[in-house]
């Protein structure tokens, strides 16, 4: 081996030693968002509890709670689209429980439908506290004029709707029919280690390719 080789050697060693390195700390991470997921799945599921009398958006997210309150005639629309169905909007409803206000994701409706009227009296949903992180810098601002929000912005929906910033996503509740529940579950929590993971093995292999081709050509010049 010339001196010519060395150099490009150990770059090349060396390159592709971090990107497994990377490949395999990205394995790691999938492990790990892959047993908190299952831990999630668990919580969600759990009998549920009542409401907190102070919410944590850390502590408490996911927490299944059961409340019973009366609907507010007010709701904001939520514009969504479900696989296989179409357009539609989440609809978001504050509920008065005693002397709280709080937000209810009651469910999926398609565009074309009629929000149904409101249930009398007390009604009862069981779901999941979740502090929804939606809205970016690419988020359209909501068409209030038409009542169309574009994501879930629980400061925001709390303020237009007078609650408190806390929300229930439902799983079972009193619609039926028009209003079908959206439930929470671990589907929606991102999990992309195994496809950044193979991003870096697959760095590593091109690297060590590219590092061969150019030792042959320093070879192959040195002849």
């Amino acid at each position: 081996m010339t001196t010519r080789m060395i150099v490009p050697l150990l770059f090349g060693l060396i390159g592709a030693a971090i990107l497994v390195w990377l490949g395999t700390w990205q394995m790691q991470r999938l492990a790990w968002k892959q047993s908190l997921l299952a831990e999630i799945d668990a919580r969600m599921v759990a009998a549920p509890v009542a409401l907190p009398d102070a919410p944590d958006a850390t502590a408490d997210q996911y927490l299944p709670v059961a409340v019973t309150g009366v609907l507010d005639p007010a709701y904001i629309r939520v514009l969504v689209s479900q696989k296989q169905i179409g357009a539609g909007y989440r609809i978001i409803s504050p509920l008065t429980v005693g002397d709280r206000r709080i937000l209810v994701d009651r469910g999926f409706m398609l565009v074309e439908d009629q929000l149904p009227a409101l249930p009398t009296g007390p009604v009862t949903f069981t779901g999941n506290l979740l502090w929804p992180v939606e809205v970016d810098g690419y988020t359209p601002a909501p068409d209030l004029g038409k009542n169309i929000w574009f994501a879930r912005d629980l400061p925001a929906m709390a303020a237009a709707l007078d609650t408190e910033p806390v929300l229930i996503v439902a799983r079972q509740g009193p619609d039926g029919g028009v209003i079908t529940p959206l439930p929470i579950d671990g589907a929606g929590i991102p999990n992309d280690h195994l496809n950044y993971a193979i991003t870096w093995y697959s760095l590593a292999v091109v690297w060590l390719g590219m590092t061969g081709f150019l030792l042959w050509r320093i070879r192959r010049q040195a002849v």
